[in-house]
């Protein structure tokens, strides 16, 4: 039996791997070099407030890390805010995904506030818009409109083809570029897809006990084009032998 299964959107087992999260690490593009522009320039930030938001995997937490590393920050959990408002200072605070992670209204306004008032350096993450935050006042979405705000996006096929090496680089997995190259012509167009995607081909290859060829590469694309329910898509299986 086939140890990959046989459900096409779906395999087994985990794979475990540790992402780099540097500065050298991180890859400036179109889509996100304003936004890394603004953490580099930490400790020269002309207001505290900071909000960088988009869509899944573009990049916002490996932005955190940086800060964190370069201010000496410290992560705020749920029940965190509160306190950390409470007890003031100037520490700066990296509060990831702020529309998401169940964060207290209340500590989060006050702890918004205390930064205003002491200039105290906050980085906020989220994936909506500061209009779409589920919050039931409007109170801490006004101090939010209030941040200096960047977006982060993948935009182009070089990016998307940087993540990808970063992606497989991180489980320390070599890849023809030419691998890449087809991925990224075929693939939706989404940071997420992308790690999607390597985790796929990752488990594949080793449920077959070969590298990553271009035909794992078509299966999981394929697989993908099965799980999002597009009937739409023909499979394109590559007719050539794999080098």
């Amino acid at each position: 039996m086939d140890p990959a299964g046989d459900a096409p959107g779906q395999l087994a087992f985990e794979l475990g791997h540790t992402p780099a999260h540097g500065e050298a690490d991180f890859m400036v593009g179109e889509g996100n070099a304003l936004a890394h522009g603004r953490i580099m320039a930490f400790p020269n930030w002309p207001d505290p407030l900071t909000l960088v938001s988009g869509p899944a995997k573009a990049g916002k937490s490996h932005l955190a890390r940086i800060f964190a590393d370069r201010s000496g920050a410290v992560f705020a959990g749920p029940d965190d805010l509160e306190r950390l408002a409470r007890d003031g200072g100037r520490q700066p605070v990296v509060i990831e995904d702020v529309d998401r992670g169940g964060y207290d209204e209340a500590g989060l306004f006050h702890l918004l506030n205390q930064s205003m008032r002491d200039h105290r350096p906050v980085l906020m993450t989220a994936r909506e818009d500061v209009a779409n935050w589920p919050f039931s006042t409007d109170d801490v979405r006004s101090r939010a409109r209030r941040a200096t705000a960047f977006g982060v996006a993948m935009t182009d096929d070089i990016q998307l083809s940087q993540m990808f090496v970063k992606l497989f680089g991180d489980r320390q997995v070599a890849v023809d570029p030419r691998i890449i190259g087809y991925l990224v012509a075929r693939m939706e167009r989404s940071t997420e897809e992308a790690v999607i995607l390597v985790d796929l081909m990752d488990r594949l290859a080793l449920a077959k006990g070969t590298a990553i060829t271009r035909s794992i590469a078509a299966d999981a694309l394929h697989r993908r084009s099965l799980a999002s329910g597009d009937a739409q898509h023909e499979q394109d299986w590559d007719t050539q032998d794999d080098e």
